[in-house]
């Protein structure tokens, strides 16, 4: 039977990506989103992966999240921890709500998920997760206090828990994308995207299935021995 895999913000960019590679590699998907369901189900009709609708940021909308997913389609074994939001700001504009959203929806969510599924993982003796960093939380960037914490702190948050699954067969990494090909990046001025293209040695944006192979790779069965590591994705950006 086909491993089962959840990505969350699976709908969209770099989670779109890792969708539809796990499911080509031959998992049975189930692609998180928070909710833009037109979107979400022009996906579902465009790759055959249903779309779940909740918020990663609220503990018993995860419980009940994972519940329906594995009622639907069987026990999880590889969850990916995607989802993300940016509300940018330096702090002296910040607001408390801008801090907290971006603390709840992109850290948060890694214990929320995590937590509904590690028992089960634990039970079956195998488990593969991987979070989702980003450059930005390894090196810092202006306007982005929150967003930066955040992310660093998934990258923490892997390290602790890959110690606590490894007796357990679960394995938990990170992948660190730099600057992707996506809408929140599109978003960004072009004069300041221009700057950033110009810092990147390999002289571009990444693709988010450039991501995807990296998830691909992290989540094998034979990836026993990798764990606790961040695997960065940036075209050389930011090295160390």
């Amino acid at each position: 039977m086909a491993r089962v895999a959840v990505v969350t913000g699976g709908t969209r960019g770099i989670g779109e990506a890792i969708s539809v590679a796990l499911k080509e590699a031959g998992y049975s998907v189930a692609a998180n989103y928070a909710g833009n369901d037109e979107r979400a189900a022009a996906f579902s009709n465009r790759t055959g992966i249903k779309a779940y609708k909740f918020d990663v940021s609220d503990f018993e909308a995860c419980k009940a999240g994972i519940e329906k997913i594995e009622a639907d389609l069987g026990p999880v074994d590889v969850l990916v921890n995607n989802a993300g939001i940016t509300r940018d700001g330096t702090i002296h504009k910040m607001t408390p709500e801008m801090w907290q959203d971006v603390m709840d929806t992109n850290l948060g969510s890694c214990f929320n998920m995590c937590r509904n599924v590690i028992e089960g993982m634990r039970s079956r003796k195998f488990g593969r997760i991987v979070n989702i960093g980003s450059i930005n939380g390894q090196a810092g960037q202006y306007g982005q206090v929150n967003y930066a914490a955040a992310k660093s702190g998934i990258h923490g948050f892997t390290k602790a828990l890959a110690q606590e699954g490894a007796r357990a067969g679960i394995t938990v990494n990170a992948i660190a994308p730099g600057y992707i090909d996506t809408d929140m990046v599109a978003a960004v001025p072009a004069d300041v995207l221009d700057k950033i293209k110009q810092r990147i040695p390999v002289g571009r944006l990444g693709d988010a299935s450039e991501i995807a192979r990296g998830v691909l790779f992290l989540v094998a069965d034979e990836g026993g021995f990798i764990t606790g590591s961040t695997l960065s994705i940036n075209g050389g950006q930011h090295m160390y």
